[in-house]
């Protein structure tokens, strides 16, 4: 099953992240020159050691921070990315375990599966910001996909599939004769919209997912949005996406938790997709 963190891992982990604000910079671990591409070992720790973070931002799945230099000026964004299973871990001042704090995917292996549960594998903390007051922020990565630079360039993405209008999802999402999974995956068009979220979202919207974008009609492009919103939030609320009602029947002899009839498994927009055979024609 798919594990890549989609916007609600994300925003969980930006919300984890704002534990980690106004809080002075002591030192940083950047010596992962593969996370930490382009920038050399000491770049990022010299651009915001005795500096703070001072805003956590999202659109989509990409996550980023304001921050300000020792003697207050701005400071370069710092870009954090989950990647395929990275997790977020702050700490309070001195470390303190009851002051843990964990944002991402803890189902993905290797990963803790309690709330604010230490991992076990310090050698899997591919990056590490300490704080004068002890804390710590850690980028734990088993599999070594995420990234953490500066100066992330958003310009290219779409506008937030959690904050997008009406309008706004009418022109880009319903035009043309890309399936319609297609267009809610372009994070050019709508950002933050994974696999396991469009096939969540699309069956609550009992939406074909192969049907062309521009065959909605406009009563069924806000319907979609209103579905996706509510898949979105509820992702948020109850820690992932995994969390959806029909994640766990996207699989062979699986049936349709609301009417029962076989789940269909096929492959829209390169990805593997299922759909309820009965209400999603």
């Amino acid at each position: 099953m798919d594990r890549v963190p989609e916007l609600p891992e994300v925003e969980n982990a930006r919300q984890v992240v704002e534990k980690a604000l106004d809080r002075v910079i002591a030192s940083v671990d950047d010596t992962d020159e593969f996370v930490c591409r382009p920038h050399g070992p000491g770049e990022i720790d010299h651009a915001l050691k005795g500096g703070r973070l001072t805003a956590a931002h999202r659109r989509g799945k990409t996550m980023w921070c304001d921050t300000v230099t020792a003697d207050g000026a701005d400071g370069p964004a710092l870009g954090i990315h989950l990647g395929m299973g990275g997790r977020i871990f702050v700490t309070g001042p001195s470390g303190d375990a009851e002051s843990l704090y964990a944002g991402g995917d803890p189902h993905v292996g290797g990963m803790p599966k309690k709330p604010g549960e230490r991992p076990d594998k310090p050698e899997w903390d591919r990056f590490r910001m300490t704080f004068d007051d002890g804390g710590e922020l850690r980028l734990f990565d088993k599999r070594r996909l995420g990234r953490v630079h500066l100066e992330p360039d958003v310009d290219a993405l779409g506008p937030d599939a959690a904050e997008i209008t009406r309008d706004e999802f009418r022109s880009r999402v319903g035009k043309g004769v890309v399936a319609i999974k297609a267009k809610l995956l372009d994070q050019s068009v709508l950002a933050g919209v994974g696999n396991l979220l469009a096939d969540q979202t699309l069956w609550q919207a009992r939406l074909s997912p192969s049907r062309p974008a521009g065959e909605l009609s406009t009563e069924e492009l806000d319907a979609l949005r209103r579905e996706l919103r509510r898949a979105t939030r509820s992702a948020i609320t109850k820690g992932g996406v995994h969390t959806g009602e029909v994640i766990p029947h996207r699989a062979k002899d699986e049936t349709c938790p609301r009417c029962g009839a076989p789940m269909v498994r096929g492959t829209v927009g390169g990805r593997t997709t299922w759909w309820c055979e009965k209400e999603q024609q």
